[in-house]
């Protein structure tokens, strides 16, 4: 079904673009087309924008409190869980800074109006420097921070809920049960919502191509090329290279073992049901530890996002700089600092990238037709960033797996004296 509705959003976005440009350049003078036609395109595209951005605050919330009560093996696991979550932070904040350099060296979609001259600077008070940001993280109304969309404060809220409801354990068993039934109220909301995707997506490309002019779609096409160049480099590069620098697997070794989880990755476009063929192809092919693939992978699907996070950090930048609001070098840690927690904020949620995007866009004071081209886009880049976020965990856990080979090797060196005492 993924796989349908996957050719079904393709067909959505082409016929929606081919659509909109005959209305453009072919019937324009004919009012029908150019008014109503593209009026309810217009209305539709909205509409489908709104039930995402619906879902997206008690979406988020639930399945953030679900993935703090999924860590509870990071007390068992001890040194393991800790150095598994610290890798698999670092790697989302490396993604982070390489898409911040990229994008401020080629800076896409800047020089392009697609705001038709209404753009607007971005301010402090809709993006906040880092400081305030921190400070505003938590807030003295929980249900203003529900209703206003506050996405920082819901996060903070759910770190916390989900926290001290881990912490409660056993005595709060219908608590727990109740967020996980929750989630799975929320993840079928989202799938049933995303199953309209291919209206929506057609909605807004028509409406995209009845009123932009060619050298946008050159625009647009530029930011595409950035966004799936810098995953595929993350891909077939940056975590090969990582693997063949820090374990025995060669570069070469670790691409041509995990090309059955690409492949499976962009079919499903979901890192959860990758999850059964990436334990396989850590313990089946690279040879790590079962216990290892079992803790680290479930939870690198909730948070290791270097995929998501190159994304956020590319698109965001392309549509301040379409829409007329480029963003200032004094907003960079504000801003990155959002683009990690959201990006964590993202695992585990269908188009979870896309969704926080929105949450940016809106944090920006940026337009609706802002989140329309992204909408329209994310089908074809949610399936590669999902190699990468799936790729991304394989690399990590298999570093983790040689380091805690040189911890075996340590232990056993300690235990020889007392053997040899034993022995005599």
């Amino acid at each position: 079904m993924t796989k349908s509705l996957s050719t079904r959003i393709f067909i959505g976005l082409f016929s929606g673009l081919i659509f909109g440009s005959i209305i453009q350049y072919l019937l324009g003078d004919i009012g029908f087309f150019s008014g109503t036609v593209v009026e309810l395109s217009s209305g539709v595209g909205t509409m489908f924008v709104n039930m995402i951005m619906m879902l997206v605050v008690p979406l988020v919330f639930v399945s953030i409190v679900c993935g703090v009560l999924e860590l509870d093996d990071l007390k068992s696991f001890g040194r393991l869980g800790g150095k598994t979550f610290g890798f698999y932070i670092i790697n989302t904040l490396v993604a982070i800074f390489a898409a911040l350099t990229v994008a401020l060296l080629l800076q896409p979609g800047l020089g392009v109006d697609m705001s038709g001259g209404a753009g607007a600077e971005i301010t402090a008070t809709e993006l906040p420097n880092l400081v305030q940001l921190i400070v505003n993280i938590v807030p003295n109304n929980p249900v203003a921070a529900f209703t206003s969309g506050n996405m920082l404060q819901v996060i903070f809220m759910a770190l916390l809920i989900g926290g001290v409801i881990k912490s409660l354990g056993d005595a709060v068993p219908l608590l727990v049960q109740g967020f996980q039934e929750g989630n799975k109220l929320m993840m079928k909301l989202i799938t049933i919502v995303m199953q309209l995707a291919p209206i929506g997506v057609f909605a807004l490309m028509l409406k995209l191509g009845a009123t932009l002019e060619a050298s946008i779609f050159l625009s647009v096409l530029e930011y595409l090329v950035v966004i799936l160049g810098l995953l595929l480099t993350w891909i077939f590069i940056v975590y090969p290279m990582a693997v063949g620098a820090f374990t025995s697997v060669s570069a070469k070794e670790f691409r041509a073992k995990t090309r059955e989880q690409i492949l499976f990755s962009l079919s499903t476009a979901s890192s959860n049901a990758t999850i059964p063929v990436t334990m396989r192809t850590l313990t089946d092919k690279l040879g790590v530890k079962r216990a290892i693939a079992g803790f680290g992978v479930p939870l690198g699907a909730t948070m290791n996002m270097g995929g998501v996070s190159i994304y956020i950090t590319i698109a965001i930048f392309f549509v301040a700089n379409a829409f007329g609001a480029p963003i200032a070098m004094d907003q960079l840690p504000a801003l990155l600092f959002s683009i990690f927690l959201l990006s964590v904020g993202a695992g585990g949620v269908p188009g979870g990238g896309m969704v926080m995007i929105g949450v940016l866009i809106h944090q920006m004071g940026l337009p609706v037709e802002a989140f329309a081209i992204v909408a329209a886009l994310d089908r074809l880049i949610d399936m590669v960033l999902t190699s990468c976020n799936v790729v991304g965990d394989a690399a990590v856990l298999t570093i983790v797996d040689e380091t805690e080979k040189g911890v075996e090797v340590e232990r056993t060196a300690e235990a020889l004296p007392v053997q040899e005492t034993n022995r005599a």
